[in-house]
């Protein structure tokens, strides 16, 4: 179960986050406050405790309401930033979670130009899994001996520690794929 946090603590953090947002100093928002800059640094990294009377003049200090001090910071925004696609070995990728998402499951955009076509020699192998979701066009999937289409609306899920390679049948293809850390960094940093 995870430790909720304390009050104290969550006062520290906000405003160490809201003095950031703001591009304030320490020695700007003690000024402030009219409290002493070693005072906040203290307050702030939790080398002292947060006093009631400490409170208003801080919200003030950072023109913000005392709840929004003591109070969690606002949901983060759950849209993912637009950004730049990679392009390795005939395909092109978009991210589509954030950095830091959850388990380090991670999901791209893929664009498979119609040239792939030839896998290379040896099959690729690491650890993780995949699962790829094709959009449109004709996926050709290589998993060791076997070979399988995979059709617009069709899925597929494999261990990436089986020799694995997919590519163009007969024209581009668009497919959602998501992976773990290691999937991640073999096909972004590949050659």
């Amino acid at each position: 179960m995870d430790n909720p946090e304390t009050v104290d603590a969550r006062a520290r953090r906000r405003l160490r986050e809201l003095r950031a947002e703001r591009g304030l100093t320490l020695q700007q928002v003690a000024q402030r406050a009219a409290i002493d800059v070693s005072t906040l640094s203290r307050l702030e990294s939790g080398r002292r405790r947060l006093a009631l009377d400490h409170i208003p003049s801080l919200a003030r200090a950072l023109g913000v309401s005392t709840d929004d001090l003591l109070g969690s910071a606002p949901a983060p925004d759950p849209r993912v930033p637009h950004r730049r696609a990679h392009n390795v070995d005939g395909m092109m990728m978009w991210p589509l979670t954030h950095d830091d998402s959850p388990g380090g499951i991670k999901a791209y955009k893929f664009r498979i130009a119609n040239r792939r076509r030839v896998p290379p020699d040896p099959l690729p192998v690491h650890e993780g899994q995949e699962w790829i979701y094709v959009m449109s066009g004709s996926l050709r999937l290589r998993l060791g001996d076997d070979e399988f289409t995979i059709r617009p609306g069709n899925a597929a899920e494999f261990s990436t520690l089986t020799p694995h390679w997919f590519g163009a049948i007969d024209g581009p293809v668009e497919l959602i794929a998501l992976f773990g850390p290691q999937g991640q960094r073999v096909h972004i940093h590949s050659a």
